[in-house]
C-alpha cells in the first residue's frame, strides 16, 4: 500500500472546502465543511494541522481552522476581518509565524503575525492595482507580490517582525500588458517564474539570494498556440473573444517542469525548465476540467489534481514526465478553484 496524503478543495460556489484522501492512485472524498462564503484561496500548515482560509462576506475575513486528519472536517478556531477586501491569495512565511495577504479587489497587500493559529492585525500594507499572489522566500527574508494591474513584481525584505521593507528597486517589470498573475520559486531559491494571465507566458527571473532582488531573464509560451488565443486586455471577457486566459502555475517533482494551466480551452501544459533556469514552451497538452483556475501536484509529483470553475468535480491524473493519465473524477462542489496537497 502507497503512502497516503489529504487533498484540500475551496468550492467557491457552494463556500466550501473538500477534503480528501489519495491512497493507492485513488481519492475518497472524506467530509465537506460548510460556512467558507466564497471561499477561493488557503494556506496550509501542515505541522500545526491549521487551515487559514480567505473568505468573502461583509466584512471579509481570514478563518483559521482546525484540520482533523481522520475526519477531513475543518473546524473554526479564530477570524480576522479585512474591512477593506478579501483575500485572492494567502502564504504562509516559512516557520508558520507569519501570513501573507493579496486582495485583489482591495488593491493591497499584507503581513500578519500569526500566534497559536491567531493570525493578528496586519503590521505592513503596501498597495498596488489587482495584487494577486505572493510568496516568502524558503529563508522567510523575502517577499514577493504580483500586481497584474501594473504589470510589476515587487519585491521586500520581511523582518522579523514581518515589517514589509522595499528593495531598491521596489519592482520589476513584467512585460506590458502580460498580466502577471502567480509566481512559484525553484528549489536553489535563484529563480522565480510568473504566470502571466494575458499573454500566457512563463516569465523566468533570476534572482540573488544574498539581496533578493529579481532580474528579468527570459520567457516561454505556455498556452496551445494550436487554438489561436487572442491576446487578452484587463477587462475583456476571455470567452467571448477567446482570448488567452492563464491561471495558475506550480513546479514537478525535480524542478524540470512548471505545470501551468489556460482557461479558455481549459488545458494543463508543461513547461521545460532547463538546468540553467531558462523555459521552453509545452510540447503537448491535456484538456482537464473546464475552466481550470486551480490545481496542484503531490509531494513526490506523481499525481496531480485539478479543479475546474464550471465544474463540480475534480480529476486525478497520474504524471508520467511531460504527460497526464486520468486516473478518476470525483465530485467536490460548485466553483472549484484552489487545489492544496497537506
Amino acid at each position: 500500500m502507497t503512502e497516503s496524503s489529504l487533498v484540500l478543495v475551496a468550492n467557491s460556489g457552494d463556500g466550501s472546502i473538500s477534503t480528501f484522501r489519495l491512497e493507492d492512485g485513488r481519492l475518497d472524498r472524506l467530509a465537506v465543511t460548510d460556512g467558507l462564503d466564497g471561499c477561493s484561496t488557503f494556506a496550509i500548515d501542515a505541522a500545526r494541522d491549521l487551515v487559514y482560509a480567505g473568505v468573502k462576506g461583509t466584512p471579509a475575513g481570514i478563518l483559521t481552522l482546525a484540520l482533523d486528519r481522520e475526519s477531513g472536517r475543518l473546524t473554526p478556531k479564530s477570524r480576522l476581518d479585512l474591512p477593506d477586501g478579501g483575500m485572492n491569495y494567502l502564504a504562509l512565511t516559512p516557520d508558520g509565524g507569519g501570513l501573507l495577504g493579496a486582495s485583489y479587489g482591495g488593491g493591497y497587500g499584507i503581513s500578519c503575525p500569526v500566534s497559536d493559529g491567531t493570525v493578528g492585525e496586519p503590521v505592513s500594507r503596501i498597495e498596488f492595482p489587482n495584487l494577486h499572489s505572493v510568496l516568502p522566500s524558503a529563508d522567510g527574508r523575502f517577499a514577493y507580490f504580483v500586481s497584474l494591474g501594473a504589470d510589476v513584481v515587487a519585491q521586500y525584505t520581511l523582518a522579523d517582525d514581518l515589517r514589509l521593507s522595499p528593495l531598491e528597486p521596489e519592482t520589476v517589470a513584467a512585460p506590458a500588458g502580460s498580466g502577471p498573475r502567480h509566481l512559484v520559486l525553484n528549489e536553489a531559491q535563484d529563480a522565480v517564474y510568473v504566470l502571466t494571465e494575458f499573454s500566457g507566458e512563463v516569465l523566468h527571473y533570476g534572482r540573488d539570494e544574498t539581496s533578493g532582488e529579481l532580474t528579468l531573464r527570459g520567457a516561454a509560451t505556455a498556452h496551445d498556440t494550436t487554438n489561436s488565443l487572442g491576446h487578452s486586455v484587463f477587462g475583456a471577457d476571455p470567452l467571448a473573444h477567446h482570448y488567452i486566459w492563464g491561471a495558475d502555475l506550480h513546479f514537478g517533482a525535480g524542478g524540470s517542469r512548471l505545470w501551468s494551466s489556460e482557461r479558455t480551452e481549459s488545458t494543463l501544459g508543461a513547461v521545460a525548465v532547463a538546468d540553467d533556469g531558462s523555459v521552453s514552451a509545452p510540447e503537448h497538452f491535456t484538456v482537464t476540467e473546464p475552466q481550470p483556475r486551480g490545481f496542484a501536484l503531490s509531494p513526490d509529483g506523481a499525481h496531480l489534481v485539478a479543479a475546474g470553475e464550471l465544474s463540480t468535480t475534480v480529476s486525478l491524473y497520474a504524471v508520467h514526465d511531460d504527460d497526464l493519465e486520468l486516473l478518476q473524477q470525483v465530485e467536490t462542489g460548485r466553483g472549484a478553484n484552489w487545489v492544496r496537497f497537506v
